[in-house]
């Protein structure tokens, strides 16, 4: 069974740090992507950044330059640094794993999702 195991949330101030990082377990496969996606209160889920397994990266405009996104050592294992963080950046952030198999389709698995609070 595939499982997204997220670690890193907590309580920064505005204009600090945070590391999130994503470890899949269960998967034999090597992920086609892997990105994280945040959902403020009352709002539609959104995206953050994703990684290609090709390293081909994606973010949105309101965290360019503030977020990075990369590949840990392990297989399967993606960390989103966040740097200068706003209290706009406060939601909670759900790690995402795409797994593409030739024939059969796509199958996408999220994580639980970890807390994020900026304060101001």
């Amino acid at each position: 069974q595939v499982q997204l195991v997220e670690s890193g949330g907590g309580l920064v101030q505005a204009g600090g740090s945070l590391r999130l990082t994503c470890a899949v377990s269960g998967a034999a496969l090597t992920a086609d992507a892997m990105g994280w996606y945040r959902q403020h209160p009352g709002k539609q889920r959104e995206l953050v950044a994703t990684i290609s397994s090709a390293g081909s990266t994606d973010y949105a405009d309101s965290v360019k330059g503030r977020f990075t996104i990369a590949t840990e050592g392990a297989k399967n294992t993606v960390a989103l640094q966040m740097n200068s963080l706003k209290p706009e950046d406060t939601a909670v952030y759900y790690c995402n794993a795409e797994f593409r198999v030739t024939g059969t389709g796509s199958f996408d698995y999220w994580g639980q999702g970890t807390q994020v609070t900026v304060s101001s």
